[in-house]
């Protein structure tokens, strides 16, 4: 089996062409445990598909399935062109419905991986509840929103509330909601700084796409935030994002690190 590793804002992926669906829950969890495996956050299968270029079925890296996932949105974009399998700008499925990918400027190299900046229209979100939450931690509004795969989003007033490892009411509040839960500081009007506990992780992660998407959706409702903006999550990478007509445009830098065989039993 030949697998490709590519990283978007410090999120890994393990990406393979296939022809047929099948549950690959048990390989994703091999494939991606960092000891035993290659390791990766997640695994991306490619699929033929009449309509688009071609559609994905996406693992976490415990073998869950995830209907979207925007980092692995941007790096299968690349892997696709990279491999001969569609143009620089292509339209793709997921389970949560098509994607727009699309290459923007060139790909460079720094010695190790191929730099691409490429972008990706996660569609239109869905804003399902907002409710006030007391608690120790966190206290105060919080937004209930879907951007391909369910978020909760709350704002903090100082970036020192940021978490940068998990706690209980992170825990807490995914398993109440089956969500992924996002703390996020608005600097200013143009920029956000965001931690994300992700589902499927089960922790903290360096970054989350539709996170992100999340929590500028709901900043630019309810705090004015500009329709164009960055956000910084834990990795420190800088994505930009844009909204159009209700639609999030999510852009950032995406690694090509290498191609792996591996050992079929």
């Amino acid at each position: 089996m030949i697998l490709h590793k590519y990283c978007a804002s410090g999120n890994d992926f393990l990406i393979f062409s296939a022809f047929e669906h099948k549950d690959r829950s048990q390989l994703a969890k091999k494939l991606c445990d960092r000891h035993n495996g290659i390791g990766a956050d997640g695994l991306v299968v490619v699929l033929p598909d009449l309509k688009y270029a071609y559609r994905w079925e996406f693992y976490n890296s415990d073998g869950s399935r995830a209907k979207m996932c925007g980092n692995a949105s941007r790096c299968v974009c690349y892997y696709a062109y990279e491999n001969s399998l569609a143009p620089l700008c292509h339209t793709f499925l997921t389970d949560a419905g098509e994607i727009k990918a699309h290459f923007k400027g060139t790909i460079e190299s720094d010695g190790i991986g191929k730099f691409a900046n490429i972008q990706t229209n996660l569609g239109k979100y869905t804003i399902i509840d907002e409710f006030n939450i007391e608690s120790a931690i966190y206290p105060g509004k919080w937004y209930f929103i879907d951007t391909g795969v369910p978020h909760l989003v709350h704002f903090i007033t100082s970036s020192n509330q940021l978490p940068k490892i998990k706690n209980q009411t992170l825990c807490d509040l995914r398993n109440k909601y089956d969500a992924n839960v996002n703390i996020a500081y608005i600097e200013d009007s143009q920029k956000i700084y965001l931690s994300t506990y992700e589902r499927g992780v089960e922790d903290i992660t360096l970054a989350c796409g539709t996170g992100m998407a999340a929590v500028f959706a709901m900043a630019h409702i309810h705090h004015s935030v500009a329709k164009k903006c960055t956000l910084v999550p834990p990795s420190g990478e800088k994505l930009n994002l844009d909204m159009q007509s209700d639609e999030i445009l999510f852009e950032g830098k995406v690694c090509s690190v290498g191609t792996f065989i591996v050992n079929e039993r």
